[in-house]
């Protein structure tokens, strides 16, 4: 489990749907967040734990970043029931960060959606916080986080510019069925910690002073 104190200052908790409509969005925030030298945690890391909302709230704790994408906030057009889970998680992250003592009051978070003033229709206490539209697009996507994690941090590296990072992780996604195929993996059966797995390894090809 990721608790040490280096790894909360580097650790991005990514809150987010998880439909296949996503995923192509989801999958480049979890590129440009290793890409830019932090750490990804998601959900998914409970996707097998019976007592999820624990672990999520753990996560939480454990995680000084966060992105919140709330672009599927709505109706569900299967059930006419709405989802609420982005917001559940954006509450607690903000729970944590008011009432967490000083380890989390300097917890700080992106706010993302597909409309940047659509939340002001749906979740209008959170009027005044600035958000970011990514319009669906994942290089938009990238160009957000990359932007927010080199302006809330003072490490004593540049991170390269969201449209460098954009363009690598198209490199990579052509890369990325050989890559599994590589280290024994099936596209089709990917899991997030596969892909995780994989993305590092792409990474790794690269010295870190040719990324920072």
């Amino acid at each position: 489990m990721i608790s040490n104190r280096l790894s909360y200052k580097k650790s991005v908790f990514i809150n987010c749907p998880f439909d296949g409509h996503y995923k192509r969005i989801f999958n480049a925030i979890v590129f440009a967040v290793y890409d830019c030298g932090f750490i990804p945690r998601s959900a998914l890391e409970a996707a097998n734990n019976p007592i999820r909302l624990s672990r999520i709230i753990q996560i939480i704790n454990d995680s000084l970043y966060a992105i919140h994408d709330l672009s599927r906030a709505g109706v569900d057009s299967k059930t006419g029931l709405a989802r609420f889970n982005m917001a559940l998680e954006l509450g607690i992250f903000l729970g944590a960060k008011e009432f967490g003592g000083n380890r989390n009051a300097m917890k700080t978070y992106l706010m993302l959606d597909r409309d940047r003033y659509r939340y002001q229709k749906f979740i209008s206490d959170l009027s005044g916080i600035d958000p970011k539209a990514h319009n669906n697009k994942p290089e938009t996507a990238i160009i957000k986080v990359r932007d927010w994690l080199n302006d809330v941090t003072n490490f004593d590296f540049k991170i390269q510019s969201g449209s460098i990072i954009a363009n690598r992780y198209d490199e990579f996604r052509k890369d990325l069925p050989s890559l599994a195929t590589d280290v024994g993996l099936k596209m089709k059966d990917l899991t997030y910690r596969d892909y995780c797995y994989v993305v590092q390894e792409w990474l790794n090809q690269f010295p870190a002073w040719q990324r920072f």
